[in-house]
């Protein structure tokens, strides 16, 4: 019996994790599997890259889980440096090319998995290309930033952008003794907080000496004469830099899906549903997406959404892999948590915005408290906001945000249970928590901002 053939493309995490699940489940003489991956690396954290550049990991390869040879010697066909660069889905074939040679061919496939992952975002502006400009979204990235820091005399160094990525490069551009500027689009940083949150994160990184430029649209990247980069223009001012960094976060790379007329969502990223298969009849069946180039549906406002995690890309991996492997099993979607830290600094988030519930159509109450991570008199105590959005009429919770010190943004776990499970905020006072002095006050902040939650559900009818 002739095997079934396996095309994986994307050699990170949706798509390695799918790869490696389905070998667990079928050997090489029932299917085999060829990935191709058009870097340098496999199976590694991209989330590890800031702290890499910071200085907090100390070895590049400290963050590849798996590398290519060992997918190799667990029978994966894996292709390094190849790009696929065209899906034919009427016959059910791939072309690719040898990024060294240029070669091209074309593989057939039985089935195939789309896991080609996220773009940064990179707008068109007059530099923008330029010498000691960087976007950091994969390790070679992180690499040629690594190397242009030692090679740069100056240490003045400007993050475009203020979301996950920003904020984590610019504290780790501040770990490397550079003079740092964060020039962001927003009202304030961290657009994925509401704005009353996202002020407590600038005045935080303000005050860790971070020059904080909000409200601040960039529209050129001078060079000088040697065509490296030497200041970030906005309408209003211009900022000396040695070196840049783009923060402004990432969009699905869809390019491949979307020339063979596979389904795209609102936010650019492919359509699957519950098993990740890819929707649609031009798929034919026989075609999964998972990782970063696809859209998820969100529990909490049921709208399909983009995130771009590792989380995320690992468990589709492992859906998938168990799909295509003969197994079954289902992604049923997320409630859009996220934590982040710049310094001493943690940040994390649950569910809905305001604005987030606005757009759903969803009547909402919030409730803001400030709390302690111990209890107060515990050494080591250290302060946190936590708010809370609940739906008006029915109390059932609807987002979490958290901003604070050491022991706050882990907590955020407790709110994505709760969201998971649909669990009202007055459900939320009665959890038995974990409680001892050193690790929490007697009413953990997460309870302190439930219950404010429930009287303002209460006051509002």
């Amino acid at each position: 019996m002739t095997a079934e053939r396996l095309v994986v493309i994307g050699g990170d995490a949706a798509g390695m994790s799918a790869a490696s699940q389905a070998r667990r489940l079928r050997g090489p003489d029932e299917l085999e599997i060829v990935a191709f991956e058009r870097g340098h690396f496999t199976s590694y954290s991209a989330c590890g890259i800031p702290y890499w550049v910071g200085g907090q990991v100390d070895e590049r390869d400290e963050l590849i889980a798996r590398s290519p040879e060992e997918h190799r010697a667990r029978d994966i066909d894996l292709r390094m440096r190849t790009e696929v660069v065209e899906l034919d889905l009427r016959e059910r074939r791939v072309r690719s090319r040898d990024l060294g040679s240029g070669a091209e061919s074309w593989t057939p496939y039985d089935k195939l998995v789309i896991a080609t992952g996220a773009r940064p975002v990179r707008p068109e502006l007059p530099g923008i290309d330029a010498a000691g400009v960087h976007g950091v979204q994969t390790l070679d990235d992180g690499q040629a930033l690594l190397d242009a820091l030692r090679e740069t005399s100056g240490r003045r160094a400007v993050v475009v952008g203020a979301g996950y990525i920003g904020v984590e490069m610019a504290e780790a551009l501040l770990n490397r003794g550079y003079e740092v500027t964060v020039v962001n689009r927003g009202a304030e940083p961290m657009s994925t907080l509401d704005a009353d949150m996202g002020r407590l994160v600038h005045e935080a990184m303000t005050g860790m000496g971070i020059t904080m430029v909000d409200d601040a649209e960039v529209t050129e990247i001078r060079t000088g004469d040697d065509g490296r980069v030497r200041a970030v223009v906005t309408r209003d001012a211009e900022f000396p830099a040695d070196v840049v960094v783009l923060g402004i976060g990432v969009r699905p790379e869809t390019t491949l899906a979307r020339a063979a007329g596979l389904p795209l969502g609102e936010h650019g990223g492919l359509l699957t549903d519950l098993a990740m298969r890819v929707r649609g009849p031009e798929a034919g069946g026989v075609v999964w997406a998972g990782g970063d180039c696809v859209e998820v549906l969100d529990l909490v406002s049921r709208r399909e959404r983009h995130i771009a995690l590792g989380t995320h890309a690992n468990k589709h991996g492992q859906v998938i892999g168990s799909n295509v492997g003969g197994g079954y099993a289902t992604f049923p979607g997320v409630v859009g948590t996220a934590v982040s830290k710049v310094c001493d600094l943690e940040i994390a988030r649950t569910g809905l915005r305001e604005k987030d519930a606005r757009r759903a159509g969803l009547q909402y109450v919030t409730a803001t408290v400030e709390s302690t991570s111990r209890a107060g008199y515990y050494p080591g105590a250290a302060p946190m906001t936590v708010k809370m959005l609940a739906e008006r009429r029915t109390g059932r919770l609807l987002g979490v945000q958290i901003v604070g010190r050491e022991g706050a943004a882990k907590r955020v776990d407790v709110a994505a249970v709760a969201l998971t499970a649909g669990m009202t905020v007055e459900q939320m006072t009665a959890l038995d928590l974990g409680y001892a002095p050193p690790f929490s006050p007697v009413w953990d902040p997460v309870l302190v901002a439930a219950r404010k939650a429930v009287a303002a559900v209460r006051a509002g009818g």
